[in-house]
């Protein structure tokens, strides 16, 4: 009988003594030689497991929990190509019809039940997408009108807050307009009226109202702004369309405040972006633009491609991307509808002034937004405790909660607050935990303990 012991083989060995245990695993380059497929998904779930808890991530907007249901179509059409309509007509028709519903929770104009292409919209990788497709309709239009008038067209402007999301400083940049920041200021984190109407000229292309802040979650005055640019054009001043940033509050305030008027119900209002990926409890990454009607998409921006034998109508950024998100996002429409978006959404309210109402008995400690118009709230230190609100959110992480410190945009930069965002999968239960971990930290704080941390970013 032979002595020789074989080397045992990377199926038999323990998990951990193969070459995934023994080897480096190159991180910057193709490693020379194949990897059994079990190790390397050992491999790289090892590593995520420094990630946080992205359920336990108050930081992001963005949805951390679906129903398993949705988990399971979704996996099952990740290798669907959306771009591939003729290839796939079923996920091209769902993609259409959550366009539709869009448009109608909206209050587009000239829908019909019936007919699929009475809504003017599309399907985006986000709101990020969805806003390069607004701002560039909206430079279009402005700049036929200002070519049929004969008139220059070379400086356009965008009026919008100081608080806006980054993606419209990119839109800004990459596509040659000059954004025109309205300055926020202490107390007072949103845009106002007086302001837009100072800042409107000729070159305006249009004016950026915010539909759920995400510094504070605050709504803009969208019927107010609106009704100043009536009055500006009903004076022989330029006549400026109204944009609605609603990437977080576009499916929240329709089933909180379904009596608000912010939408296509206000004829100022063009178009509307909105991301499913947020409150609309959709997997990253998913969104959506829809305009008011035909007219406010130029037909020049939409491409006609014959693409796998199919004549296809194209206005993306994208070309080729999975359709799992619309699958997942019709999902959620279909398996939710009216009553459960609100269930939802009355239940995330609750519990964020809940969660208010605790913070707000802590002293030194003052509400910026509790909640009531979309589940986000913020808060800030006042006075002098001895220690900042970036010490509070690094102990907060210590504990495994994740909420950002981050200072107010332009002319407001000496207020730091925290923001918690409050989504479907976190319960009143963790909102509790949550309540008790701030106290107790406050109360170490202020103790002298884990003091000094300096500010993080800001976190979309």
């Amino acid at each position: 009988m032979s002595d020789h012991i074989a080397a045992p083989s990377e199926t038999l060995a323990p998990a951990y003594t193969g070459r995934l245990g023994t080897d480096p695993i190159p991180a910057l380059r193709l490693p020379k030689m194949e990897t059994e497929p079990e190790a390397a998904y050992r491999f790289i779930h090892d590593e995520l497991m420094l990630d946080g808890s992205s359920r336990l991530n108050l930081a992001t907007f963005v949805t951390t929990w679906m129903d398993p249901q949705a988990d399971r179509l979704m996996a099952e059409t990740f290798d669907k190509n959306m771009i591939d309509k003729d290839e796939y007509p079923a996920t091209a028709e769902i993609e259409t019809r959550c366009v539709n519903m869009v448009a109608a929770l909206f209050h587009a104009e000239g829908l019909s039940p019936t007919d699929p292409a009475s809504a003017t919209g599309v399907s985006t990788v986000g709101s990020s997408e969805a806003v390069m497709l607004a701002g560039l309709a909206l430079k279009w239009r402005w700049r036929q009108k200002r070519a049929a008038a004969g008139q220059d067209s070379a400086r356009p402007n965008l009026i919008m807050g100081s608080n806006v999301q980054v993606v419209w400083e990119k839109f800004c940049r990459y596509f040659d307009v000059e954004p025109k920041y309205l300055p926020m200021e202490q107390g007072r984190y949103v845009i106002t009226p007086e302001q837009v109407r100072d800042a409107v000229d000729e070159n305006t292309i249009g004016v950026v109202a915010i539909l759920g802040t995400t510094f504070t979650g605050e709504l803009e005055p969208v019927s107010e702004i609106a009704e100043t640019l009536d009055e500006i054009a009903a004076g022989g001043g330029p006549d400026v369309p109204l944009h609605v940033d609603a990437a977080s509050g576009g499916f929240v305030v329709p089933f909180l405040h379904p009596e608000m008027e912010w939408d296509f119900r206000i004829p100022r209002v063009v178009s509307i972006n909105v991301s499913g990926h947020k409150y609309g409890m959709t997997y990253p990454g998913i969104g959506f633009v829809v305009w008011r009607s035909k007219e406010h998409l130029p037909e020049e921006l939409v491409f006609r491609v014959n693409y796998l034998g199919g004549d296809m109508p194209t206005f993306t950024l994208n070309f080729s991307r999975s359709g799992n998100q619309v699958v997942g996002q019709y999902y959620n429409f279909i398996r939710l509808g009216v009553a459960g978006y609100t269930q939802i959404m009355e239940s995330l309210r609750d519990t964020a002034l809940m969660l208010s109402r605790e913070i707000s008995g802590i002293d030194d400690m003052e509400i910026i937004t509790d909640g009531s118009a979309i589940p986000v709230l913020s808060f800030r230190l006042v006075g002098d405790p001895g220690f900042t609100v970036f010490d509070i959110s690094h102990e907060l992480r210590a504990r495994g909660f994740q909420v950002p410190a981050y200072t107010m945009p332009a002319d407001a930069e000496e207020i730091a607050v925290l923001r918690v965002v409050l989504r479907e999968g976190f319960s009143r239960d963790l909102a509790y935990k949550l309540s008790e971990a701030i106290t107790d930290v406050v109360d170490r704080l202020r103790a002298g303990v884990g003091t000094g941390h300096t500010a993080q970013g800001f976190a979309h």
